[in-house]
């Protein structure tokens, strides 16, 4: 089978596997599309990883059954996700899946960027997801990042009424904004340096988009507010000016939340004075759980997210390289899917 390994963001290449075969209680999943999500064109998270075939925002078929698995036949659309928890520890009972000690030594194999990917026990049995016929593939590939914005809102305590900024306006922003619009927020913020990511943003109703470099930031989302300042605020760049930023705008006792993996090199300075006596509450969110895929796969049949909305370039296996590389150029480039 092809299968697309990454060494690094600029040496990607279509190789030959073996086709995996499904053990006992797995599941073999010839693959139909695969998104290019944020974490797979950045360089430092990437190096960490390679060599590998990447890709972990999957849709297919199933094409084979190991022996012991109930609840899939071969022709079933499904979700897979890459990592499972066990469901049964103190972590997952509270709620925090992601931390589950079994939850990260669990993926796909090889990768999603495959033709066929198998299946992990733990992960048929507690995060494979059959699709409805209303959600097609290219839908279907949003449900992985879609569940990590809700739990990015959850932790957001978005609710109607809420004024909400969102600092970077890639896909996984213009998702989080439509998030917080369908949990209730009324004044949604946009900021980002990109002119075309400004426009989208524009293009998907956010009320005010700002240009981080030609003002204040803070100050200007307090202005926009009447001095009120946002009640949440999502940070998706992972620089230090925008991490000061996103806790300079919010208001009192807003919530700010830091959405992506930040390289651990990274240092940010913060002035606790100001935040601790404006009662913030600063959190991270890191990836999604079974209950976040799930509601995602709802939010998403109900077409509260749409695909073609944020689907810009589809391309093929064979062309995946390039698909790194737009996914990486951002500007007008939003979603790249991969079609298997």
């Amino acid at each position: 089978m092809k299968a697309v390994q990454v060494r690094s963001l600029t040496d990607i290449e279509l190789i030959d596997l073996p086709v995996p075969e499904p053990g006992e209680g797995e599941i073999l999943v010839r693959m139909k599309a695969v998104g290019l999500g944020g974490s797979d064109v950045t360089a430092w998270y990437v190096a960490t990883k390679a060599p590998a075939v990447l890709g972990h925002e999957t849709a297919g078929i199933v094409e084979r059954v190991g022996s012991g698995v109930l609840g899939f036949l071969p022709g079933d659309r499904v979700f897979v996700h890459h990592h499972a928890p066990c469901g049964e520890c103190r972590l997952c009972l509270r709620g925090d899946s992601v931390m589950c000690p079994d939850w990260k030594p669990t993926r796909l194999h090889p990768g999603g960027l495959a033709e066929f990917v198998r299946v992990e026990k733990s992960s048929v049995l507690r995060d494979t997801l059959k699709l409805p016929p209303e959600v097609g593939f290219d839908d279907a590939v949003l449900i992985e990042p879609v569940a990590c914005g809700v739990k990015a809102v959850d932790r957001g305590e978005v609710a109607r009424g809420d004024t909400v900024a969102v600092l970077g306006l890639g896909s996984n922003g213009i998702l989080l904004g439509e998030l917080c619009r369908h949990a209730g927020a009324s004044f949604l913020v946009g900021s980002d340096p990109d002119p075309h990511r400004r426009k989208i943003a524009e293009m998907f109703g956010f009320d005010l988009v700002l240009d981080p470099a030609a003002s204040d930031l803070g100050a200007s989302i307090r202005e926009a507010t009447g001095g009120a300042g946002a009640d949440a605020d999502f940070v998706i760049p992972t620089v230090a000016a925008a991490a000061t930023s996103g806790i300079a705008a919010a208001g009192p006792a807003g919530r700010v939340v830091f959405y992506s993996p930040v390289a651990p090199v990274t240092r940010w300075e913060i002035a606790p004075h100001d935040a601790y006596f404006r009662d913030l509450t600063l959190r991270f969110s890191y990836s999604c759980g079974p209950a976040e895929t799930r509601r995602a796969l709802g939010l998403i049949a109900r077409g509260v997210i749409r695909a073609e909305r944020l689907i810009t370039h589809r391309l093929p296996l064979a062309q995946a390289a390039e698909g790194f590389r737009l996914a990486a150029e951002g500007g007008s480039v939003l979603k790249v899917l991969i079609e298997i």
